[in-house]
């Protein structure tokens, strides 16, 4: 294989005809990248939605920078992200009570603190409907075809045919080389890849919200508490504040405010971001369990004023890791979160989700029309440790914001923030799919065990040895702040 740099990381229409058909069923991160990612490798690409139009709404996420590096090959998208992009942020850190423990900080400048490139960093906060609409604008320039107001309510696959396919809920079928199923947690398909995995309730859910900047001009003395960041005052700034059992974030941009905060159950809660409440119930709920101390006025006084109608308050489950992402003739395939749900502090599930697509249509490209479950298989093999591993994260930063130590936080402020290793962060998907595909196929081929690869650098934690967990295990560990990661370097 020649270099990646030379000659095969390349853009948009540099690719041959694969002559393969994908079935993208979801239009969140995962569909919409494969989306992209399969037009610019070659592939016939066709996507499913089951609303009437894409949701653009929502608040933010994290985005790692092994996410993004694709964007290079995307001119016109890479340009729109660093148009939207968070590049000069600032960052301050409060007790839950809104006791300042880290003043304001340039991110640039807490990387440098790290011992970090400023100039790169692991990541950044995006807003989800900037997000979008940056993805939307590329799969319209592409011209690719989104079939909106397609439910799927099955999936199956014909091995003789050497087809994968859906059925709708008005019973139209839809057929492809290889069908992805992308459209979340509780996808229909897993059912015939193995078996829906077992939700248990953390007993924890997130109140969120998102709205314009100038409420804030409804309490003056507010305004000026959550100002932007900057000399002149007009560069974002994401404020988090930590408690017992408890952590909360206000993202304050030129244009938007957004506030999120961890939360017990309190009844009003669902799996739905379609969930509302309203300010009542939150002020009502969220000074309990966190001791003598309640929270911050200016966080109450915040809440008060967030519009009508835009609080979700999402109820927070924890899953067994899937076991089998395909089909028995992997026709069929599950990414992101259908594959592998994550915890909100993971800071992982946009990130791994991008990821996925970006190596499944790589490894289609790799493999070609002849060769679709063998290339599927290989990116599974490629992903599955790395996801488990990533999805562990989510656990051991739920400790950190949760059960956080201020005596060691004074000496090593990272102690007071999301663990973003470089093990995730400085991975290229792309890159190392190029570089171990007939490698990982090989391991296959010889009926290798996927915790036994030896012959395939890993892209996750060096010297990590896979082992099994479930959710009632890192249950009690977050619990009792016991969490324990296992062999290797996680950091």
């Amino acid at each position: 294989m020649g270099s990646v740099i030379d000659s095969d990381c390349r853009p948009v229409g540099s690719y041959p005809p694969s002559g393969i058909d994908i079935l993208i069923v979801g239009t969140g991160l995962a569909g919409l990248t494969a989306a992209i990612e399969g037009v610019r490798k070659g592939h016939n690409v066709r996507v499913l939605e089951r609303h009437d139009d894409i949701n653009t709404m929502g608040d933010m996420y994290f985005m790692g920078h092994s996410a993004t590096n694709f964007f290079r090959h995307w001119p016109e998208l890479s340009k729109e992200y660093s148009l939207i992009s968070m590049n000069n942020a600032w960052i301050e850190t409060f007790k839950h009570s809104g006791e300042r423990v880290i003043p304001p900080l340039k991110v640039s400048d807490r990387l440098r603190q790290a011992g970090m490139d400023p100039n790169t960093p692991p990541g950044a906060f995006q807003m989800r409907p900037l997000i979008y609409r940056m993805y939307l604008n590329e799969v319209e320039r592409q011209g690719i075809k989104i079939h909106f107001g397609q439910r799927v309510v099955d999936y199956y696959e014909d091995k003789g045919r050497q087809k994968g396919g859906v059925v709708t809920e008005d019973g139209t079928r839809f057929e492809a080389d290889v069908v992805i199923a992308a459209d979340g947690v509780g996808s229909k398909c897993q059912k015939l890849v193995g078996g829906q995995v077992r939700a248990a309730s953390s007993g924890r859910a997130m109140w969120r919200a998102a709205f314009p900047i100038h409420h804030l001009d409804k309490n003056p003395k507010l305004k000026q508490s959550l100002k932007l960041g900057g000399e002149n005052e007009n560069e974002p700034i994401v404020r988090t504040w930590l408690g017992p059992g408890t952590y909360g974030m206000i993202l304050t941009r030129p244009d938007t405010c957004v506030w999120l905060m961890n939360h017990d159950v309190t009844g009003s809660e669902e799996e739905n971001w379609n969930n509302t409440v309203e300010s009542g119930d939150v002020l009502n709920n969220m000074d309990k369990g966190v001791g003598d101390k309640p929270w911050d006025s200016k966080f109450k006084e915040l809440i008060k004023l967030t519009p009508p109608k835009t609080i979700v308050n999402f109820e927070l489950f924890w899953r067994n890791p899937q076991p089998s992402w395909t089909s028995p003739g992997a026709r069929v395939v599950l990414i992101g979160d259908a594959a592998h749900s994550f915890l909100p502090a993971s800071g992982n599930g946009a990130t791994q989700a991008i990821e996925d697509a970006i190596s499944l249509t790589t490894c289609l490209q790799l493999g070609g029309k002849n060769n679709v479950p063998d290339a599927v298989r290989t990116h599974v093999r490629f992903r599955f440790i790395r996801c488990s591993c990533a999805q562990k994260m989510g656990f051991i930063n739920a400790e950190l914001l949760q059960h956080t130590d201020w005596e060691k936080v004074k000496y090593n402020p990272k102690l007071a923030q999301p663990k973003h290793p470089s093990w995730v962060w400085k991975h290229d998907p792309e890159s190392y799919t190029l570089e171990n595909y007939e490698k990982m196929m090989e391991t296959i081929r010889r009926g290798i065990p996927h915790d036994k690869v030896d012959t395939v650098p890993p892209n996750y934690p060096p010297g990590y040895k896979y082992e099994p967990w479930n959710i009632d295990d890192m249950m009690d560990e977050v619990a009792n702040a016991t969490v324990k990661m296992g062999s290797g370097n996680w950091d």
